[in-house]
């Protein structure tokens, strides 16, 4: 590996790694947000924390740190269409994106998938700032648990199972 393909090289290798794809969710003085994400892990039971990586190159992320508080919402399979939509294909606006589920909120007002496999409300506890990305760390404050079923998972740039 040399230093000009490092990147290409690192890119393929994160391919091969799998992940549980969810979408996180934001609301601020009635603007909604919500970007598809596979970045996203549980960091303690005590108290329970979890976090999720956003890209910070995007401005309109920003309404994530405005807030103070996400959702972590984990899709299922059912969930591919809405998967594609929140990660920007088919152009749809935010505001559209929201219309094609229902949604609820719970503690902190974060948009909550109903359906979701599981849904973790929090209170954004620490901002870590990594390169291109921002590590959002959030204190769960409730969970929702959706219709169970299989989890999306996203692996060599597709859907699992595509």
């Amino acid at each position: 590996m040399t230093v000009s393909n490092a990147v290409d090289v690192y890119r393929n290798a994160m391919a091969q790694y799998a992940g549980h794809v969810q979408l996180i969710t934001t609301e601020h003085d009635g603007v909604r947000r919500g970007v598809t994400i596979t970045a996203a892990c549980s960091v303690s039971d005590n108290p329970p924390t979890v976090l999720a990586c956003l890209n910070s190159g995007n401005e309109k992320n920003a309404i994530f740190l405005k807030s103070g508080k996400f959702a972590l919402n984990s899709l299922g399979l059912r969930h591919r269409n809405l998967s594609d939509a929140f990660a920007g294909f088919g152009g749809l606006s935010d505001d559209d994106r929201f219309t094609l589920a229902k949604w609820s909120t719970l503690a902190t007002g974060a948009p909550v998938l109903d359906d979701a496999l599981v849904s973790f409300d929090c209170n954004i506890v620490d901002v870590k700032p990594m390169s291109t990305h921002l590590i959002l760390l959030g204190q769960v404050e409730a969970i929702h648990f959706g219709k169970p079923g299989e989890p999306l998972l996203y692996f060599n740039r597709n859907y699992l199972g595509s």
